[in-house]
This record gives C-alpha cells, structure tokens and sequence, in this order.
C-alpha cells in the first residue's frame, strides 16, 4: 500500500503575505517555462536547515500545491514537514529586500531569510 499525502495546500500550512504574492508574481511574470514557484529547504550541517526557492515548471508526483489567484506554490512532501505553518513574507529595508520565512524551525534551528529567487531558475542564498 502506497503511501497518501494531501495534494493542495492551505494558507495555514503555508501562508503567503499580500506583499509576498505580489514580489513572486513579478518573479514569475518574466520566465516563460514558469508554471509557479517551488519552496525547498536544505542544509543540516552546521548552520541549520535553510530554504530555497526556484521557478517551478510543473507538479512532481510528490508536490503539494497552495493555488493562490495566478500564484502556484509547490512544495515537495518532505519539505512540507519542515515548513507546516510557515508564514512567507517580502520585506524592504532601506536598500535592502529579502523574503522572510516566520514560524519556522523553532526545534532545529536554521535559517528564517531568503534574498529572492534568480534569474535563470536561480535559488535563494
């Protein structure tokens, strides 16, 4: 018997900020084999467990969905279990603006911050 997981996504498994949906929508809007945004996470060496983001160009057998108007937001099943509840936001500091991962590995540790997707199907730093 093979293993389910659910298919679509929550705002509350995944939350993504107004401020947030709006940046991965300009993200997307330039890169034509774009279907949506993927969200990873990586790492657990010494700095912790960190995330990552790409351009996605379609569903795995193993991805959930967050279907948000023109935004698809996918993430794998394993790193589902890392980000449940995270809260996704873009912020602009001076100069400066990252997207900010809240509520996330408080037991393990690592890193709550991304710079933004790449160009060229780039991750996040």
């Amino acid at each position: 018997m093979s293993a389910q997981f659910k298919t679509e996504l929550t705002p509350a498994e995944v939350n993504i900020s107004p401020s947030a949906q709006e940046q991965l929508l300009e993200i997307i809007k330039g890169e034509a084999s774009a279907e949506g945004i993927r969200i990873f996470v990586s790492g657990g060496g010494c700095s912790g467990m960190t995330y990552g983001m790409t351009y996605a160009e379609g569903a795995s057998p193993f991805d959930s969905i967050l279907q948000m108007d023109d935004l698809k937001i996918f993430v794998d099943s394993v790193a589902l279990s890392y980000l449940s509840g995270v809260e996704i936001d873009y912020k602009t500091e001076g100069l400066n603006s990252s997207f900010v991962f809240k509520n996330v590995f408080a037991a393990t540790g690592g890193s709550g911050s991304c710079g933004g997707c790449g160009s060229g199907g780039g991750g996040c730093a």
